[in-house]
């Protein structure tokens, strides 16, 4: 599988953006939470070039430099030490909002698909519902009735991400429902639960794995609009749509500070991009 995507450049560029990400993150993840546990906060920049915290004025709004590679910010802390402190926070994000996204428009999709009637009438009509208002609009006003956390802010982007899923595991299940392995299992006795979680699941997951992929990089952005609109994580801790907005404010004579975190999240969005259209060529026969 690896060896087919690596035989497309495009596709092996966005395997290597969103694996470097991840695993970053998964890393910086891992250092933050035994520094939380041990009560030593050095333990979580360890592998950073400075302390995302640490201001420095004498430092302030420096450009790129060897010693700064994204420059400094108006406190004279270290962007680009800042941007991979805060990089976890949004690589966990995506996947929980896709992962609850695929979980409950999965549940959803399937059974309206499969059993039809006014079973899908009623999932359907609900996943309409929620599709008619303005995804970034419904999430903004769930996050600010709740509070301004991380917690809230996946719960408020899973509530506007799984109407989309709902609908693709429909269309699945609409086209795995008329195959002839279905009717084999039907006659075969299989109660309709086993049928749809043993087999309708594992026939949706070719395009549901390469969808999934590319919407990583949507949830991303979303979540960096909410930050960016100051919906996200409480200063001083970073986020990288905190990040742009603050830079801003110094905008264009210190550009560095919003531009180059902008660029890294486009850059994320774009190999995300790449390897989900990687994947859907895989899974289709073209690779």
């Amino acid at each position: 599988m690896l060896r087919r995507l690596g035989s497309k450049i495009p596709s092996l560029l966005g395997l290597v953006i969103v694996v470097a990400f991840y695993l970053w993150s998964i890393l910086e993840a891992c250092l933050q939470l035994t520094a939380s546990l041990l009560h030593q906060a050095s333990i979580g920049w360890m592998l950073l070039p400075y302390n995302p915290f640490r201001e420095s004025l004498g430092e302030s709004l420096l450009p790129p430099s060897v010693s700064h590679l994204m420059g400094t910010d108006d406190l004279g802390r270290d962007l680009f030490s800042r941007m991979l402190y805060a990089s976890p926070a949004d690589a966990a994000v995506s996947v929980l909002v896709v992962l609850g996204g695929i979980c409950i428009g999965g549940i959803i999709g399937l059974v309206a698909g499969y059993f039809g009637g006014w079973t899908e009438e009623v999932n359907m009509r609900t996943t309409d519902l929620f599709l008619a208002f303005p995804a970034l609009i419904l999430a903004l006003v769930i996050e600010a009735t709740l509070g301004r956390s991380v917690i809230y802010a996946i719960i408020a982007l899973i509530a506007v991400w799984w109407p989309s899923y709902s609908r693709v595991f429909r269309g699945e299940m609409l086209t795995i429902k008329s195959m002839k392995f279905i009717d084999a299992a039907l006659l075969s006795g299989l109660a309709d639960i086993s049928i749809i979680a043993r087999h309708a699941i594992r026939s949706s997951l070719n395009t549901v794995i390469s969808y999934a992929t590319i919407d990583l990089g949507n949830a991303l952005v979303v979540y960096s609009i909410l930050s960016f609109l100051g919906l996200g994580v409480a200063p001083p801790y970073p986020e990288w749509g905190s990040l742009v907005a603050l830079g801003l404010e110094y905008f264009p004579y210190a550009w560095w500070y919003s531009i180059l975190p902008g660029c890294v999240i486009t850059m994320i969005v774009v190999g995300a991009a790449l390897l989900g259209d990687g994947l859907r060529d895989l899974f289709a026969g073209e690779l």
